[in-house]
């Protein structure tokens, strides 16, 4: 069989512990403030980790996130911004 018909293309599947949700924010924005909010419950309900990082803080982020703060990246691709739906989260973790 050809080599390339072996090769395998799919993506293994992380379990929602093995996840990482990261809130892209800034002080004192109140959409910040909701997104923490709904992070902090999904990962309490699936066992995904989170952290926050402060887009003030970091020259990177602000220069490629600033206009659309808060902004969430789950294992560090994007996976929204300014609004965050626990569901669609909660799907995205495979919970």
């Amino acid at each position: 069989m050809s080599p390339l018909l072996r090769r395998t293309t799919k993506k293994t599947k992380k379990k929602a512990d093995e996840r990482v949700v990261t809130l892209v924010s800034k002080p004192g924005c109140h959409l910040c403030d909701d997104a923490r909010a709904v992070i902090e419950t999904v990962c309490s309900e699936t066992g995904a980790s989170w952290e926050e990082k402060d887009i003030t803080q970091d020259e990177a982020l602000h220069r490629a996130y600033w206009e659309q703060i808060p902004v969430v990246l789950v294992d560090g691709e994007q996976h929204t911004f300014w609004r965050v739906d626990a569901d669609r989260l909660r799907r995205e973790l495979g919970a």
